[in-house]
């Protein structure tokens, strides 16, 4: 059985996105966008819905940086309102059950797997059980006026167990976590 890695960045305020910022809020910085370039979980297969699938596919063809070594791997878009033939090499359109999709993709995928934004994709997996690992990048921005695609509402309760934490740039945090989906809030 596979892993499955939930991969998200954010602004302080849990934001994934912002009306008139550039991507990654223009604090990418080299430290970062050295870490991205040397993950080794660069060829695991990604699993996205259409709104991500619409802005990193432009954002790839628009040459953004550090975007370009997404053409060359495995993606899996989760939508019912996208239609084939998706444009963006490698893409492979879902409209099955996402979470049903991914229980047996983690059965019979000979590499990990992980997710590149898609909030409701992400929380679904989740709280499926389906999620392994929670990496999270927190860039020092607050987008209050301008934030898009909070990320945690709608999220049940989940105990972290922090597995990694790193500084990129003398900015940005890197928080990786075990997840743990609770029922209720721990008594005492």
């Amino acid at each position: 059985m596979q892993t499955l890695t939930i991969d998200f960045i954010m602004s302080l305020d849990g934001y994934g996105a912002a009306e008139g910022w550039p991507g990654w809020w223009g604090l990418e910085g080299p430290e970062y966008l050295k870490w991205l370039e040397d993950l080794s979980e660069q060829d695991h297969p990604i699993l996205m819905g259409a709104a991500t699938y619409r802005v990193m596919s432009e954002l790839t063809a628009s040459g953004e940086e550090g975007t370009d070594v997404l053409n060359g791997v495995q993606k899996y878009v989760f939508s019912s309102t996208l239609d084939e033939p998706l444009t963006w090499q490698n893409s492979t359109l879902v409209r099955e059950d996402a979470v049903e999709f991914v229980r047996r993709l983690k059965e019979e995928s000979d590499r990990p797997l992980r997710t590149l934004g898609s909030v409701s994709l992400c929380r679904s997996l989740l709280m499926a059980g389906l999620v392994d690992r929670y990496r999270v990048v927190v860039f020092p921005v607050i987008t209050g006026a301008t934030g898009q695609e909070r990320i945690f509402d709608g999220y049940p309760d989940v105990r972290l167990d922090l597995v990694e934490a790193r500084t990129f740039d003398q900015r940005s945090q890197l928080l990786e976590y075990v997840p743990t989906v609770l029922d209720r809030p721990p008594l005492g």
